[in-house]
């Protein structure tokens, strides 16, 4: 059985529910990586059309920097310019309607290192000019972990950036410049994201896959420790007006459901129950304007398709009135990035 392929999804098909139902999916990576061992190698505009093309009303995405395409040579600090060269390229293929009525990439997420403080200026500066029309701001990893077993996937492997003179000077620079900053931590760090978005107010950040929830490894078997730390890590994040949340990011093996062993992929019954008392406490936390669904695609479709995952949110987000469901399935999105459509 291949894990996470195509074929494997395809084992289980539903209709798609509320197909007029207006969606902005605001994460989203596009990749060639056919030398690595990871599910889905390539990733590109025909794949994300074949996904976003399954029946819901996706009328546009946002993409989000995963180290892709850099350029091959120069100063490290400015490699990252040439993922943002080639995703504008394949935002204007997809603005061209021949990939579909979806406008993929409205909105790009690039990476600048913050550590450069007030010289991560010229960097920003050059990104704006790779796309002048959709670049919105940076994603900077910060992912750390103490345990060996967690991987770390920072952009800069060190721990405690977000504490740092250096990194809040950037952060100041990015948000002089009218643009956000992308969070993605794991959950034990949500602590130093609060305080992090207290010194630097005027910073939109916008909290990724529901504050970065572990539950395998060292944090695997250990749930009501784990998402009590969890709970007051989004409480705390929730406190800051600054920051936004995206609901999903579940798929991901780490957050330890096992729906990637599955014979047969799970459902979207099933998994809006399963996702409820994550997503629900979230928006109790950030209120419905501060929240947005995500598809993480991708790296979420090891567990299920696109017309699953989709299907989950809007069986799960029944019970919120009609303006909340907007909000979190297209507006909030539309808003924090600037997207007209």
């Amino acid at each position: 059985m291949p894990f996470g392929g195509n074929d494997w999804l395809a084992l289980t098909s539903e209709p798609t529910l509320e197909p007029e139902l207006p969606i902005c999916d605001p994460h989203h990576h596009f990749w060639d990586r056919r030398l690595e061992r990871i599910p889905h190698q390539r990733y590109l505009l025909d794949e994300l059309a074949a996904d976003i093309g399954c029946g819901h009303n996706v009328r546009s995405t946002v993409f989000i920097e995963c180290r892709s395409m850099y350029r091959a040579d120069g100063p490290a600090e400015i490699r990252p310019i040439g993922e943002v060269e080639f995703v504008q390229g394949l935002a204007a293929a997809s603005a061209s309607g021949l990939y579909g009525p979806a406008r993929a990439a409205a909105a790009i997420i690039g990476h600048a290192n913050l550590n450069l403080g007030e010289r991560v200026a010229p960097v920003l500066e050059a990104l704006q000019a790779a796309s002048p029309n959709r670049f919105r701001g940076i994603r900077h990893s910060v992912t750390w972990d103490p345990h060996p077993e967690v991987e770390n996937t920072a952009a800069h492997k060190m721990q405690g950036q977000l504490a740092g003179d250096p990194f809040r000077a950037g952060a100041r620079v990015l948000a002089r410049m009218g643009l956000s900053l992308e969070g993605w931590l794991y959950h034990p760090q949500l602590p130093e994201l609060a305080a992090f978005a207290k010194a630097v107010p005027e910073l939109t950040i916008v909290l990724n896959h529901v504050g970065g929830l572990l539950r395998t490894g060292p944090y695997a078997n250990r749930d009501e420790e784990v998402m009590a730390n969890w709970r007051k890590g989004i409480a705390a994040t929730a406190a800051c007006p600054n920051v936004v949340m995206k609901l999903g990011g579940l798929g991901m093996t780490r957050c330890g459901f096992d729906w990637h062993t599955r014979v047969k992929p799970i459902g979207s019954e099933e998994l809006a129950a399963s996702m409820a008392p994550f997503l629900t406490y979230c928006i109790e936390q950030f209120t419905p304007a501060r929240c947005m669904f995500e598809s993480n695609f991708p790296v979420d479709k090891v567990s299920f398709s696109y017309n699953v995952m989709y299907n989950a949110f809007k069986r799960f987000s029944r019970s919120y009135s009609a303006g909340e469901r907007a909000a979190m399935f297209h507006d909030t999105a539309a808003r924090v990035y600037r997207i007209g459509r």
